[in-house]
């Protein structure tokens, strides 16, 4: 099962990606945008996805996606890091999120 620990390793193993303390806990930014961050209790992260998409998501598979009311307006979604099946569909939820707020010209071919 990932960890907290595999989301920074992922994460800082994208392009240009920086690490920077926001709330008191990680986030992870590209161009100067955040693409995740992992909240206090390290049992889960929240990446940015399209409100649509996040729909789609939570009812297709509610035990690992969610979204806490205060977000409900917000392009991201959360995942719990027990529900995932291993570090590469980790990398690939994290991939996607970087995706998303990287310019162009840094996405891999």
């Amino acid at each position: 099962m990932p960890d907290a620990d595999d989301v920074r390793r992922i994460a800082l193993s994208l392009p240009e990606t920086r690490e920077k303390q926001r709330w008191g806990h990680p986030t992870f930014d590209v161009a100067g945008r955040m693409f995740v961050t992992v909240p206090d209790d390290q049992t889960s992260f929240a990446v940015r996805c399209p409100q649509l998409e996040r729909d789609e998501l939570i009812l297709a598979e509610p035990d690992k996606f969610w979204v806490p009311r205060h977000e409900a307006g917000s392009n991201w979604v959360r995942a719990r890091l027990a529900a995932l099946e291993d570090a590469d569909e980790l990398r690939d939820i994290l991939l996607d999120s970087w995706r998303q707020v990287a310019p162009p010209e840094l996405h891999p071919g």
